[in-house]
């Protein structure tokens, strides 16, 4: 399996940029790549790519160097466990409300006795089976593998704690929309109760911070905002998505302004040049 560079750009206390693709296309994924980004969200929950389409994306992504992660139907073990055998290097499960759910996340994610993983030689991420020994294999999928559980219900919210004490989640991430449907405030992550939950929330925040976890989330505050003074305020790695359509939340064109200011300071590189001049997503 390869090595995980958005893991590792997060374990190094640094930022990682990422983009969500609902469409099934590898090429997007291409372009996301030359774009500079560093992971690509590739969505099966909300979008139209099937499993096969899935494991050619994935191949786009690590043939161009930037991290595969999917987004899985559901939160069921089979359906994670079915984007890992294609190669994903992690995944962002949806739906995730209890320390049992995000146990069984992680089980579908990580090899191990009793009811993880299954274990398959010759499996694409296993280079069929040519490359190394299998405990070789496991070892690695399980140290570079990522997981991430979305947080995206009122009972989530509730049951943080429990949450943050299971070990090897790499990522929370809070899902403005389900969660203003599920607090009573469909399509409005404005609503006060809601932004109190990722913005105003010192319980979170501290509880995040003391765990030395990543915290995210998709509201476009954390976008409108200079990205390096969010990131150096809250005082953990930040990971983030971008819309990339007006939604009536981020216009495209705030969007194209803050990933260019992203990509040229929070990554601390140039912003990419193409053909066509300088990129400004």
């Amino acid at each position: 399996m390869p090595a995980n560079k958005m893991k590792a750009l997060l374990k190094a206390g640094k930022p990682a940029l990422g983009c969500s693709i609902m469409i099934p296309s590898p090429q997007m994924v291409e372009m996301a790549a030359h774009a500079g980004f560093d992971w690509v969200l590739i969505d099966m929950e909300h979008g139209t790519i099937g499993l096969e389409t899935a494991e050619l994306m994935i191949m786009a992504a690590e043939a161009r160097g930037i991290t595969p992660i999917v987004r899985p139907r559901s939160n069921a073990s089979a359906e994670i466990t079915s984007v890992m055998d294609r190669g994903a290097a992690g995944v962002q499960v949806p739906h995730v409300n209890t320390a049992g759910d995000a146990r069984r996340a992680l089980a579908a994610v990580k090899f191990g006795a009793g009811d993880n993983r299954g274990l398959a030689a010759g499996t694409r991420p296993d280079s069929y089976g040519l490359a190394k020994s299998m405990p070789d294999f496991v070892r690695d999928a399980n140290a570079e593998s990522l997981v991430c559980i979305q947080l995206e219900h009122a009972a989530a919210i509730e049951n943080v704690d429990a949450l943050l004490a299971v070990d090897d989640i790499d990522v929370y991430f809070i899902g403005p929309s389900d969660l203003s449907q599920s607090m009573g405030y469909p399509g409005n992550p404005k609503a006060p109760p809601v932004r109190e939950v990722y913005f105003g929330n010192p319980h979170c925040s501290v509880s995040v911070e003391a765990d030395g976890k990543a915290w995210s989330s998709a509201e476009e505050e954390a976008f409108k905002r200079p990205v390096l003074d969010a990131y150096e305020r809250e005082g953990h790695p930040y990971y983030g998505t971008a819309r990339l359509w007006d939604d009536g939340i981020v216009t495209p064109a705030e969007t194209r302004r803050v990933l260019g200011l992203a990509l040229a300071t929070c990554l601390e590189r140039p912003v990419p040049e193409t053909r066509f001049g300088v990129f400004r997503m």
